[in-house]
């Protein structure tokens, strides 16, 4: 009888179990369908369907640090994207803030700055096929790129720092972007961000955002501005929006967003939406209609479009 390898095995048995014991596992997941359409605009079968189920696993270390990961299986995902999405791992050092590394999905803290406007539903400038929209392209669905997140350096401040490394090929240099977050006051929220996008080399794209938001009572107004500064001869656009929404009671809530984009070298692109949503138990339904004046800055194209969707959360 081998001794030796029965102590190894009983050993390595223990292990496991130790170190299953010690984390926190959870599942998660959601389902929808919704219906969009458009105005002069043949847009075939206008159901969808989305679905999705998170599994996520957390520890803490013996030196107090927590680590976590977590990953998205969702209806979109196949053999080539891995079958997985918004896979991360997180390290959680207290006050010295988190450090994320994204082996896919996520988005940079730019990216969700281009638009913070509140909105019930969709923003003003969705939902329309060759719409200008905004979305800093770095690290929004990219792989293998790095996050840092800190809330304990001041009272109501929060900074996100984002690095996406250069793959050698279509992003020749490393890319950057960081936001700063003020939540001090009661109601308000202030927040300014700034980057550079070397993902679509020879060009260039250097972006800033600034935003207000401030609730008061069941209202909550925001003014949003968002600005890509492209080294191409023309390409720049500034977003400039606006939002109202307020809650009916705890269940529902509608808005109304307008935007405008400024594009260089072309025609103003103005928007205007209207959304509402009601939430029962785990269940949502939304709906938003938006009107698109220059659509993708092109004069006289003027086109509207809709959603609605029905959400469940389990």
């Amino acid at each position: 009888m081998n001794i030796k390898k029965i102590g190894l095995t009983a050993l390595a048995g223990a292990l496991v179990s130790v170190s299953a014991n010690a984390a926190e596992l959870s599942v998660t997941g959601g389902a929808s369908i919704g219906f969009a359409g458009e105005e002069k605009q043949s847009t075939g079968n206008g159901w969808t369907m989305n679905d999705g189920i998170t599994f996520s696993a957390s520890a803490e270390m013996d030196n107090g640090w927590n680590v976590s990961t977590s990953m998205l299986i969702d209806s979109s995902d196949t053999a080539a994207s891995y079958g997985i999405d918004n896979r991360s791992l997180t390290i959680d050092m207290g006050d010295s803030g988190s450090l994320t590394f994204y082996g896919d999905g996520g988005s940079a803290s730019t990216a969700l700055m281009d638009d913070t406007t509140p909105t019930a539903g969709e923003e003003a400038w969705d939902d329309v096929t060759g719409a200008t929209a905004h979305a800093y392209s770095v690290a929004s669905g990219d792989r293998d790129w790095f996050q840092y997140t800190n809330s304990s350096l001041m009272d109501g401040v929060t900074i996100k720092l984002d690095y996406n490394p250069s793959d050698g090929a279509t992003t020749i240099e490393s890319s950057t972007s960081g936001t700063i977050t003020y939540t001090g006051i009661d109601g308000l929220t202030i927040g300014a961000g700034m980057g550079e996008d070397n993902g679509e080399a020879p060009t260039t794209v250097d972006v800033s955002a600034f935003n207000a938001t401030y609730a008061v009572d069941a209202f909550t107004v925001g003014w949003s501005t968002y600005e890509e500064d492209t080294s191409a001869s023309s390409g720049d656009v500034t977003l400039t929006a606006m939002g109202l929404s307020y809650a009916v009671s705890d269940d529902l809530s509608v808005s109304v967003n307008q935007a405008t984009h400024e594009i260089q070298g072309s025609s103003d692109q103005d928007s205007f939406g209207v959304s509402a949503s009601m939430t029962m138990g785990s269940m949502t339904l939304s709906a938003n209609h938006n009107s698109i004046e220059n659509v993708g800055g092109t004069s006289g194209t003027d086109r509207s479009g809709y959603a609605l969707g029905l959400s469940f959360a389990f």
